[in-house]
Parts: structure tokens; C-alpha cells; sequence
């Protein structure tokens, strides 16, 4: 294992082993709180350009399942069809691995995909500088190259852009009813939550424009970056909204620009909710769930038109987990109700969309 340093655009530096692909890498350093899942989280297009910290110290002893793919198209046991995070750092890989549904090591599939992985990292203590100073910018060096020093192109990236579907895919064909879905930066685990509810499931790119189609309900996918980059989204769902009252529901990135439809600004977090184990309490009620999530923004629900309200709310910050229209069937969460890895506490999200479908 080669020595490498990660150096945060503060100057603070750690120091390590490489354990993954070998090459210096930069972007945005966030932390994850979850226990398990790290073939779910690494695969999960939200996390494109970021330096994904895990925060539980022993990684890897699970190993790596196999990449296959179902009839539909979908992975069967990733969130997409490869690794999106530009680079993994925990604290203590396990070179040994032991399960029935293990194919590979994560080192060896972190080099197949060409991804970076650190290793013996003080994840402690950089999870306290990102909490304390909030997330920040990262460089992965390799002590040997001294002068290859990456450079990271982060603000301002429209990271949607880079990872949305190209073209329209169509899933579930002639079945009931029909929902477009707008690929953000979907996981796969939304589109089979939808499917498995007997939907057709129409995928369409970020930017276009499904108002003249032929569907029953829209919903907004997940999806990586700062959500005010995505401003032909939230025109068409503006346009959308203005033409019909057709269900919407929407999902992390879907939240966010669904309620910038409605009105609202988006600010961004400190260092953003990464975990399995956030509360959330639906309003108006006495009912707290456990939930999946990943997100570096939030909605300010105090910019919301007079026709919207919050549905959900962080019970940790205080921040919104999700907004509903008043009298129309639109409605969204900040977290995952799919929650592949993760509690699925909240999966009856998806039963009340379809549930609008058919009134």
C-alpha cells in the first residue's frame, strides 16, 4: 500500500494508505454515518464528485456483491450501473471478506472502476473538522508524486447534467397506470419501488420537456449537486403545474426543485445529512420515523408559496424533510422512503403516490 495524504482546502492534512485505485483525486469531502451499505452508497449517483468519508471504522469485511443486472435493466444489488463517488475513505479496510453474496473484495472493485480508497484515517477526527468548519474541498495525494496535484471542478457543475439518462427507458411496459420519472440521478431502488407497485415507469433526462406526454403521474428522482443548476427542471415542472393537476411526488433533488417550482429558495447545509438514522416527524402528528439520506441542501420552508406547506421535518436541525400542496396531490421528501441501504420506515410514501394515481 502506497502512503497518500488527504489535504483539506483548509490545510489540514491526514495521512494514509491506498488501498483502491491508485491515482490523486480532488472534490468535496462529506461524511456517512451509516453502518453497512457502502456498495449502495458508493454506486448512488448523489454522490458524484465527492470524497465520500465513512465514519464506521472497520469497511470492507463484506466484500463486494456480484454486478448483475435483472430482466428490466435494473442492478440487482447496486443503485446504478457503476461507482459515482470520485474516492472512498475509512479507517480500517478489511482485506479479508466473508459473505454468501460476496464475488469480490472492495479494493479489487474500487481498482475495476478506477476509484481511490484510503485507508488508515483518523475518520474521527475528520468528521469533527467537517463538522466544526462544514464540508470542504479535498485533495487525495500520493506522497511518492508530490507534484501531480488534481484539481477538482465543483462549484457551479451542473452534476445533474452528468448523470442523468440520455434518452427515454421504459419500464413495466402496458402496464397500469403511467408514470414519467425524471432522472436526476435516480437509484435504481426508486424506479423498483415503482415498478413493484404495478406502474409503468417512463425515465426521462433532467431538462426535458414530458409536459405533452401521454402519463398519469410525474415524480422527481434524487440526484447529485446544488439543485439552483437545474433551473430548466424547475421551469418544466412550473409548466407541468400550471397545465394539469396530475399527482407529483418527488425525492431528495425531487424536493428540492419541486419546491423551487412552489416558490421556495434552497440554502446549503453545513455538512449536509449522509446516514440511516435521521428522524423526521411527519407535521402535524405525533409520528417520528427513521430515515435514509443523503443531501448537502434543504429547503428554507419560510419561502414557501402560500399553497404549500411542510410535510416533514428534521428532528435533529430543524431543517425541512418535505413539503406538500395544500389541495393538489403533490407532495415530496428530502430523505429516501426506498432506503437501499437503510431503514424503510417511510416505503408508504410510494403507496400514497400511487394511491393519487387511480382517484
Amino acid at each position: 500500500m502506497r502512503n497518500v495524504t488527504l489535504v483539506l482546502s483548509d490545510g489540514t492534512k491526514f495521512h494514509g494508505k491506498s488501498f483502491g485505485y491508485e491515482k490523486p483525486v480532488a472534490g468535496e469531502v462529506v461524511f456517512n454515518t451509516a453502518m453497512m451499505g457502502y456498495p449502495e452508497s458508493l454506486t448512488d449517483p448523489s454522490y458524484a464528485g465527492q470524497l465520500m468519508v465513512l465514519t464506521f471504522p472497520l469497511v470492507g469485511n463484506y466484500g463486494v456483491p456480484p454486478f448483475s443486472f435483472e430482466p428490466n435493466g435494473l442492478p440487482t444489488f447496486m443503485e446504478s450501473d457503476r461507482i459515482y463517488a470520485s474516492a472512498i475513505i475509512v479507517a480500517d479496510y478489511s482485506e479479508q471478506y466473508s459473505h454468501w453474496n460476496a464475488k469480490e473484495s472492495l479494493a479489487e472493485w474500487l481498482k475495476r472502476e478506477h476509484v481511490p480508497g484510503i485507508t488508515g484515517i483518523d475518520t474521527r477526527e475528520l468528521t469533527k473538522v467537517l463538522r466544526e468548519a462544514g464540508v470542504m474541498m479535498g485533495k487525495i495525494l500520493f506522497d511518492d508524486e508530490p507534484d501531480i496535484i488534481p484539481e477538482a471542478d465543483y462549484e457551479g457543475v451542473n452534476f445533474v447534467d452528468l448523470v442523468s439518462c440520455k434518452d427515454i427507458i421504459k419500464y413495466n411496459e402496458g402496464a397500469g397506470k403511467r408514470v414519467v420519472l425524471v432522472d436526476c440521478g435516480v437509484k435504481a431502488n426508486i424506479i423498483r419501488c415503482l415498478i413493484n407497485r404495478g406502474v409503468e415507469v417512463v425515465r426521462v433526462p433532467w431538462n426535458y420537456d414530458y409536459t405533452d406526454m401521454d402519463f398519469d403521474g410525474l415524480f422527481l428522482a434524487n440526484g447529485p449537486g446544488d439543485p439552483d443548476t437545474c433551473e430548466d427542471a424547475v421551469k418544466i415542472i412550473k409548466k407541468q403545474m400550471n397545465m394539469s393537476r396530475k399527482p407529483i411526488c418527488g425525492i431528495c433533488m425531487g424536493n428540492q426543485l419541486l419546491a423551487k417550482a412552489a416558490g421556495a429558495n434552497i440554502y446549503k447545509l453545513k455538512y449536509g445529512h449522509r446516514s440511516h438514522n435521521q428522524p423526521v416527524c411527519m407535521v402535524g402528528t405525533t409520528h417520528c420515523y427513521i430515515t435514509s439520506q443523503n443531501h448537502g441542501y434543504a429547503v428554507n420552508a419560510k419561502t414557501l408559496g402560500a399553497d404549500w406547506e411542510e410535510l416533514f421535518v428534521n428532528m435533529n436541525d430543524g431543517s425541512n424533510e418535505g413539503i406538500r400542496h395544500k389541495t393538489n396531490p403533490w407532495f415530496s421528501s428530502q430523505f429516501h422512503p426506498e432506503a437501499c441501504s437503510g431503514p424503510v420506515d417511510t416505503e408508504f410514501m410510494f403507496d400514497k403516490f400511487v394511491e393519487t394515481l387511480n382517484k
